[in-house]
Formats: structure tokens, sequence, C-alpha cells
């Protein structure tokens, strides 16, 4: 078998090179039968990425409906790949960290962008502690919130870092100001192969803007909700339920999605500003949702994970920071939220349990 074209010469993983496609299969064939189950997923797209289909099948996430699959385009893999490694100045040689589960998007794109790149990837088990377990030193790691809460005493490891797959709240993002990283908050969805924009957490380019990646457009629908041109990644526009507020046709600032919108006695209002307004008051996680209400039609309700509650005073101080109508109607409590596995809170699935126990 030939040298496969979407295998880079200076490829390595976990230290060892892979001349040929063949090489890296049989690879994938011994860790199949002998690695932990992190590195049999890891195996399993391998295999996938070097078959003779034009495509392969991912996962959705579920964190805003039931999980699917779909069909990626593999050329248009490789695009998203390259996209990220001329944003962020990152080609052949990069030391990368693989800490992501290799069964969603985010962990089979670290592995497509190393293979296309050139990179020097190193794969892990996907755990809080990823970061904190190695003595390494890495140029790019890619993480999931929750990993970066327990990676911020070893971010001196890390000279760029993005994160996804779920909400930053205020708290971490206060964490990162004095740390030397670059930090990145990155926007995108499985449809749109990971990423498609990015904004800095931390340092002298701090914002709240989203900037594409190269070949991204963006415009809004009637809704208010961005619609993403990314020609090279998605055949056709990619329309979503995210609203924003547009700045250019390659910026803009989220604001929440027009699905979990409540509207409170005529009064729109998205639950994902008000939980970031509270997000510093709260070491909890806790979500913004609304209940029929007689009068107002909607009433804003928050519901809490946890047996151990705040007083009424830590609330009341907590609320002072939100508009009239803005502050929770009532409080509820779940000792446990579900999550998906890439560890975002299942809005829908919280309030059908709240319902449920009421």
């Amino acid at each position: 078998m030939s040298t496969s074209p979407f295998i880079h010469p200076k490829f390595k993983f976990n230290g060892l090179s892979y001349s040929s496609a063949e090489e890296l299969l049989n690879f994938a064939g011994d860790l199949k039968v002998h690695g932990a189950p992190y590195e049999v997923s890891i195996a399993g797209f391998l295999e996938e990425w070097l078959n003779f289909e034009a495509t392969v099948i991912v996962k959705t996430s579920g964190s805003t409906g039931t999980p699917k699959s779909i069909h990626l385009q593999k050329q248009q893999m490789i695009h998203s790949a390259e996209a990220t490694g001329a944003y962020f100045k990152i080609g052949e040689g990069t030391k990368a960290l693989l800490c992501l589960s290799a069964d969603y998007i985010a962990g089979k794109m670290m592995l497509v962008r190393a293979m296309v790149l050139g990179w020097d990837l190193h794969a892990v088990a996907p755990n809080k502690d990823a970061l904190t377990e190695y003595d390494n030193d890495y140029d790019f790691v890619a993480m999931v919130p929750y990993q970066l809460h327990h990676s911020i005493e070893s971010l001196n490891k890390v000279k760029k870092m993005i994160v996804g797959g779920g909400a930053i709240s205020a708290e971490l993002e206060a964490k990162l100001q004095d740390k030397t990283t670059e930090v990145f908050a990155t926007y995108g969805m499985t449809e749109t192969i990971t990423h498609i924009a990015v904004r800095r957490l931390n340092g002298f380019a701090k914002s709240d803007v989203f900037s594409a990646l190269p070949d991204v457009n963006f415009s809004k629908d009637n809704r208010g909700c961005l619609v993403i041109d990314a020609p090279r990644v998605s055949n056709h526009p990619v329309i979503t339920n995210d609203l924003v507020t547009l700045h250019s046709p390659v910026s803009f600032t989220w604001l929440g999605r027009i699905d979990n919108v409540i509207n409170s006695g005529g009064v729109k209002i998205s639950p994902e500003e008000v939980e970031t307004k509270l997000a510093g008051h709260f070491d909890f996680s806790f979500i913004i949702a609304s209940e029929p209400d007689e009068a107002l039609g909607q009433r804003v309700i928050m519901v809490v994970e946890g047996r151990e509650l705040p007083d009424e005073d830590t609330y009341k101080k907590a609320f002072a920071a939100l508009a009239s109508y803005e502050r929770p109607k009532r409080i509820y409590s779940l000792s446990q939220f579900p999550y998906t596995e890439t560890g975002k809170v299942k809005r829908q699935d919280v309030l059908s349990l709240l319902h449920k126990y009421r």
C-alpha cells in the first residue's frame, strides 16, 4: 500500500512515526485488541479514516436534542484541519495533546489535524486531570470546560488551548487572566466539523466577540439566529438556533439559543445571558428556565444541582445583579443533573426530571 494522502510524513502518535497507511492500520488493529477503552475508540476512527470511503460517520452530542449520526466528508474534515492550522499558526512538528474522546467530532478532529498537519500527538484518557498527570509540555491542547477547571495549575505546560463543548463560567474565565497560555473559546458543532469561530478568553486580545476562521462568513435569519456560510466544510449554509449580535460578516457575539428563550409578561429573556450574570456567584451547576404562570405566561425559575444549597441571603446578593424581570420566581433543586458524554447539561432532561419529581 502506498503512503496515504491523509498522513503527513511528520505525523507521530505517542512518539512513534508511521510512514504508510498500512503501518497505521496495523497499529490500530493491535490497539483495538490490547488498548484501553479510549484507545479502542481511537483505533476505530483510524480504521474508518483510512478506509476507501469518502465519508466518516459521526455522532452528535445530544445536548439540544436526541443524539444522531451524520456523515461528514473526509475532504471537508481536511479543510477544517487546515483552517485551524492556519488560524493558530500550528503546522508540522506541533506537540499536541489528545485528551478528548475519539467517539465524538472534537476528538476525531484532533487526530485528523495531527495526521494532516504533521503533528506529534500524545493521546491520554479523556479524564478531568488529563493535563496534570504527565510532565509533558504542549504547543496545542483541546479541552472541555470541566477539564480546564481541573487543569488551571498546570496551564504553564501549554502554549495554546481551545475550549469547547459547553459554557465557560465567569469564575473559570477569571482564573485564566494571569496565565501565559493563550486560551480560546470555540464556537461550532458537529455539522460544521467542530469550530468555525473562536474568541480569546485571556490576555491583551481577550474578547466577548467570536471571530471567524478562514473562509467562513456569517449572517442572520429573520429570527435573529446565526447562519453560517462555510463552503469548505459544509455543502450548504448552516442555519442555527443561536441568537447573536452580528458585528460584521466575520464576527458575532453569542446571546443564547432561541429554543430556550423565555417570554415572561411580554419580555423575552435569554436564560444563557442570565446564567452568565449569575455564574460568578455560585460554585455549583444550575440552569435558568421557565414554568407556566397564570399572569406572566411564563415565569423565570432556577434549577440547581446538589444537596448543599446556599442560604437565602446568598441568592438575594446574586439576584441583585439581575433586572427585575430576569430574577427567578422559584428555585428548585435536583441532586444530580443529567449530562451528555461531552459534559453539557441536558436542559430538557433536567426539566423533565423536575416535572417528574414535583
